[in-house]
């Protein structure tokens, strides 16, 4: 019997473990949930807290919280936790013996074997760290093995070939980019750069002193002063950050944050995916620099990288994406889960060391590009207009289920109607792609061009494609359902091609003479020819003349306009509003009256679009809100 190795992610902002079982890496749920937060806590009464009982007591006490040890790996420091003092690797002993505790009653054996991962930058004394933790958590540490290879190993566990990876590893706080080499079985890292102090906690503290310094020109009160409000919105903004890797815009909401002369104030405030990525640009295009490093360093150009992998909760920002794929010219891969490909690839080494056989990770995927028909307004009104532009939402290869949705907008004053029209395919011409279905959204607001409207399209395991289309400022929507979406295309051209050869069985001619051949001219042609385009070998058919003239009469998804008056408190009266659905049926009947009045006020106000009545109707029902939620 091959010994039990398991394989952990020892992670800044979550860790993970997983095993090989029937030759497939599994990574091992902890209180339901995959991922367990790299938080070590005391409670009041002394309790040790580890994962999300300690994440959970950060926002009311963050003095005896510690998160983001593993920026402290190697250095001779101690941290304060309650009244006592460790060392970095005994608060990474905690999370490691939690993992451990969780792997010995899913298996119901004893775990005493490990390979943990670390990133391939890290030097001798922060490797040495790491196996200090493993051993003081109980654990013989078999190996130390670097993130990109573990992650390259989800991709390709048995490569026979000569590959070579390009791993861009972006965590909560450490971030490397390294070329992974494999061949044989075996994996070499040829070059490898990063930044220690960098990561997805950035992006969540420069969003932090965005909105906090927005509070304090709004109120005249610094939230950064007091701990538990601090706590509180870093909360709230890695919540936002969260929501706009799929969605346009986020909003960061925190009720009874302060109070100034008695009055309780809530924090309100709605971040866009440009502004965001605007923010965080910066930070990004230093990763983009130690991108350029590891290539130069492993004498390597872009076009000798067989895949880029993406590693790490931080890489679902978009604009990481899109910046690798135009700097490096292909597409960047994330279909195994980005939070646990690393804890995968090390339960593989676990399992190659324990001698098993594995095989290759599985994930569903979507095959092809799901996007909308829109209208593309160059910058110059003297350039051509192009009707027929496929506004990618989903695109190919994204694990399902998936929901994505994009921010278009209007392009004339008042326009009142908007048809969406859903296609399939990788053409930015929506002419040479698929229709899967289309709908008309009616009696917009009248207001002048750059309406915003949001549009949302939720891919189910099944290919089932649920398309919302929503007016941001007024919540008008209409929605359709999409059976089998990703399948659509491939019985439309099954069915074309069987009809073409039981026409051509039927031909007298079939493996007649050459005379024959120019008798095909004005039939189904080449059944070769034919049945290749079928399988894909010619997916891009000429635009056809006959596509609907009838598109939504949408912009590109462009550079964030200012937002029109009342965008913010129409926002606010849309949460709010269902909010009350949500707790009127909970609340006394006395309560449910006064919800019902103040509701009925906010929807007066909506109607009227008076912001001044609107602004006082929101505060009205928030504090009423408030106090029940209590």
């Amino acid at each position: 019997m091959a010994d039990l190795i398991v394989g952990i992610d020892l992670g800044t902002t979550n860790s993970e473990i997983a095993i090989v079982t029937d030759g497939k890496p599994r990574v091992i749920a902890i209180d339901g949930d995959p991922i367990l937060p790299s938080m070590v806590g005391l409670a009041e009464d002394g309790k040790l807290l580890v994962g999300k009982p300690a994440r959970n007591q950060f926002v009311l006490a963050p003095d005896r919280t510690i998160k983001s040890i593993k920026r402290q790996m190697g250095d001779d420091v101690t941290v304060q936790l309650g009244e006592q003092k460790f060392r970095p690797q005994e608060i990474s002993a905690m999370i490691l013996r939690r993992l451990k505790d969780a792997a010995e009653q899913d298996l119901g054996q004893p775990v005493k074997k490990a390979v943990i991962t670390v990133p391939a930058y890290f030097n001798d004394s922060q490797r040495q760290s790491t196996r200090e933790a493993g051993e003081l958590a109980g654990l013989e540490v078999v190996r130390i093995l670097n993130e990109p290879t573990a992650a390259a190993l989800t991709y390709a566990p048995n490569p026979e070939h000569h590959e070579r990876f390009l791993v861009y590893d972006l965590g909560g706080g450490t971030f490397d980019v390294s070329i992974v080499q494999a061949e044989g079985g075996i994996f070499e890292v040829l070059a490898s750069h990063g930044d220690t102090k960098l990561g997805g906690d950035d992006f969540d503290d420069l969003l932090f002193e965005l909105v906090a310094k927005d509070f304090q020109q709004s109120y005249n009160i610094d939230l950064r002063k007091d701990r538990v409000s601090s706590a509180r919105i870093l909360r709230a903004v890695e919540n936002a950050k969260k929501t706009l890797s799929d969605h346009p815009f986020a909003r960061i909401e925190e009720e009874f944050i302060a109070e100034k002369e008695g009055v309780p104030l809530h924090l309100n405030i709605e971040i866009s995916r440009t502004e965001f990525e605007r923010l965080i640009m910066p930070l990004v295009e230093r990763t983009m620099e130690c991108v350029q490093k590891s290539l130069d360093d492993a004498k390597l150009t872009a076009a000798q990288i067989k895949q880029i992998v993406l590693v790490g909760g931080s890489t679902r920002t978009p604009l990481i994406g899109e910046l690798l794929e135009k700097r490096l010219g292909q597409p960047a891969h994330r279909e195994v889960h980005p939070d646990l490909c690393v804890a995968m690839g090390a339960a593989i080494q676990a399992a190659i060391i324990a001698g098993e056989t594995v095989g290759a990770v599985l994930v569903d995927i979507t095959p092809h590009t799901l996007g909308i028909r829109c209208v593309d307004i160059p910058e110059s009104y003297s350039m051509h207009v192009n009707e027929y532009k496929f506004a990618p939402i989903v695109h190919r290869n994204t694990p399902i289920p998936a929901i994505r949705s994009e921010a278009f907008s209007t392009v004339s004053d008042n326009q009142k109607t908007v048809e969406v029209e859903v296609y399939q395919g990788e053409s930015s011409d929506v002419r040479r792609n698929h229709l899967v279905g289309k709908f008309l959204i009616e009696g917009l607001a009248r207001v002048s061009a750059g309406n915003s409207i949001v549009v949302e399209l939720r891919l189910t395991l099944d290919g089932t494609l649920q398309v919302t289309a929503r007016e941001k400022a007024t919540g008008l929507l209409k929605q359709i359902t999409i059976e089998n979406a990703m399948a659509k295309y491939a019985v439309e051209e099954r069915e074309a091609a069987q009809e073409r050869l039981e026409r051509m069985w039927a031909e007298p001619h079939l493996g007649g003479s050459d005379d024959d051949a120019d008798d095909d001219d004005e039939g189904d042609g080449d059944f070769a020819a034919n049945l290749g385009n079928f399988l894909g070998q010619d997916d891009s058919p000429e635009p056809s003349e006959e596509a609907p003239t009838t598109a939504a009469r949408f912009t590109m998804p462009t550079e964030t306009k200012p937002a029109a008056e009342g965008d913010a408190e129409t926002q606010h009266a849309e949460h709010l509003l269902d909010k009350t659905d949500r707790l009127k049926p909970k609340a006394a009947a006395e309560d449910q009256a006064e919800l019902a009045r103040l509701s009925e006020s906010v929807r007066a106000a909506l109607a009227e679009r008076n912001w001044v009545n609107l602004k006082k109707a929101n505060s009205e029902l928030a504090n009423v809100l408030f106090y029940l939620e209590d």
